[in-house]
């Protein structure tokens, strides 16, 4: 059995990789796109970003079967048992192998489309067909190769998918940066270390699970036979899918649909702000994330009772940093674009507030996320079809009158139906057998100690004479008062108010004084 110190290592370890990967990747980032617009164009970029979310919708196909892998996984890891961790893995494999056929034979049916997709743009004919082709390509690595790393996530060895595969794909930006800057034809540069480097970083990843795990033995062959040895598998990757289904259209349909009422340049402007928040829900998830594993070996360990209160500290927690994290998001990211790209790439305050409670609620919802998907609770298929159909159909309908806005006033209301309301609902009666009530009581003292913290930390930055926008060191200055104060005042009273909060800090005082 795996103790709890064992566990809090473990995340802790993991998150301290994800986190310093995180800051050098997400400041290649930047540097990336900065580079990209003024070599290539904003038209280019554009191009980029909806042939990734095209591709995003083919990978529809495979939503479910990860995260239904990973939860089968838990036990038998726990319990060493090699034999049924080989059969799992090697039914994931051979689900891979039927999707990747799909998902490339709809790539080679949707290019056939595209004269009529890209008919605004203002590109070479082949660009489109060139960066779809290699992200195509790029995509189905990790059903044909890097599949087996779901392994590395259930164990809660994350961080070795980050110093292998991760780090060539940084290497990766780094040469994509120069090709684009000094090269000609920087873009056919791009497109080839785009596809050279994910070779790379497949084979070293696998390289590493045959070295971190030499008693798997996976045979791809038997995928029909297993699939009927472990029909719950199979079950939860059906309910799984649809869960999924509603995640992904969030994230890629947003691009998708303004492009239809816009153009690339405005998918780019978008994209800008998507890159800030995109940044600040990996910096989250790189502290985070690692814990999914361990609330999935708690549960297969413990009584109801006791994941309930790690689920209260874990909450509080997550709520510290989410309701931080927004605060500066919505705080600073006006005076960041000023900086980075200049004032005509920003969009309104209205666009900014709507980004900034969709950001919220995607990033306060994980603990819940992570309880259901460790108790294996995915049968409420209705709901993630029902945020689908609110997703799509009022972004589509608001957007056509308000543009932006009305898009983002779609997203954000099927998640406030969904994620808000049903998701901690549907926990607290399937998964802890306990009272939604005591949701309820919890989130609300969180949500009043946040608005309090809100209002002070605008006071006290009122009276800071500093100007964010005037200069990096300012905005460097200006964005850490804003997350000391912000960040400082409402863990002291979340202390005072909440005993998640205080069994945190308690964990964390045993840790450093053992």
């Amino acid at each position: 059995m795996i103790s709890n110190d064992s566990r809090t290592a473990k995340s802790i370890k993991n998150s301290t990789v994800s986190l310093v990967f995180y800051f050098v990747n997400i400041a290649l980032g930047f540097v990336s796109r900065k580079v990209f617009i003024d070599n290539l164009g904003t038209e280019v970029l554009g191009l980029n970003t909806t042939a990734t979310n095209l591709l995003q919708l083919l990978n529809l196909a495979e939503l479910g079967i990860g995260i239904a892998i990973a939860s089968s996984l838990y036990k038998p890891l726990a319990g060493k048992d090699w034999k049924q961790v080989g059969d799992i893995v090697s039914l994931q494999g051979w689900l891979y192998r039927r999707i990747a056929f799909v998902i490339g034979g709809g790539g080679v049916l949707l290019m056939c489309f595209f004269p009529w997709i890209f008919a605004k743009a203002e590109l070479p004919a082949w660009y489109p067909y060139g960066a779809f082709g290699v992200l195509l390509m790029s995509s189905l690595l990790s059903y044909f190769i890097t599949y087996k790393q779901i392994i590395l996530t259930a164990d809660q060895k994350e961080y070795k998918i980050t110093y292998s595969y991760r780090a060539i794909l940084l290497l990766r930006t780094v040469a994509q940066i120069g090709a684009v800057s000094f090269l000609n034809n920087g873009y056919v540069w791009w497109l080839i270390l785009q596809l050279v480097f994910d070779f790379g970083a497949a084979f070293v990843l696998n390289l590493v699970i045959k070295k971190e795990y030499p008693q798997l033995r996976t045979e791809l062959s038997r995928g029909n036979e297993l699939r009927k040895r472990y029909p719950d598998i199979t079950r939860k990757v059906k309910q799984v899918f649809f869960h999924k289904l509603a995640a992904s259209v969030l994230t890629q349909t947003s691009p998708l649909i303004l492009y239809a009422y816009a153009s690339l340049s405005m998918v780019t402007l978008y994209g800008n702000y998507m890159l800030i928040v995109s940044g600040v829900t990996v910096l989250v998830s790189s502290m985070f994330n690692s814990m999914m594993a361990s609330v999935g070996n708690l549960v297969a360990q413990c009584e109801p009772e006791r994941v309930l209160k790690v689920f209260h500290e874990l909450f509080s927690i997550r709520f510290l940093i989410s309701a931080t994290a927004c605060f500066c998001v919505y705080s600073l990211t006006p005076s960041f674009i000023t900086l980075w790209v200049g004032t005509e790439y920003q969009l309104g305050n209205m666009v900014l507030g709507l980004m900034t409670a969709i950001l919220y609620l995607s990033l306060t919802r994980n603990v819940v996320d992570s309880c259901l998907n460790a108790y294996g609770l995915f049968h409420d298929i209705w709901a993630p079809v029902s945020e689908t159909i609110l997703n799509i159909g009022c972004s589509v309908l608001l957007g056509y009158f308000w543009g932006l806005p009305g898009i983002l006033c779609g997203i954000l209301l099927s998640l406030f139906v969904i994620v808000f309301l049903w998701k901690p609902y549907f926990l607290f009666s399937r998964g802890f057998k306990a009272s939604v009530s005591i949701y309820v009581g919890m989130y609300a003292k969180h949500i009043a100690a946040m608005a309090i913290v809100w209002g002070l930390t605008v006071l006290l930055l009122s009276k800071v004479p500093l100007q964010a926008s005037s200069s990096g060191l300012s905005f460097v200055g200006y964005s850490l008062l804003a997350a000391l104060f912000f960040g400082g005042l409402l863990a002291a009273v979340l202390a005072m108010t909440n005993r998640g909060m205080r069994d945190f800090f308690s964990r964390v005082r045993y840790i450093l004084n053992r």
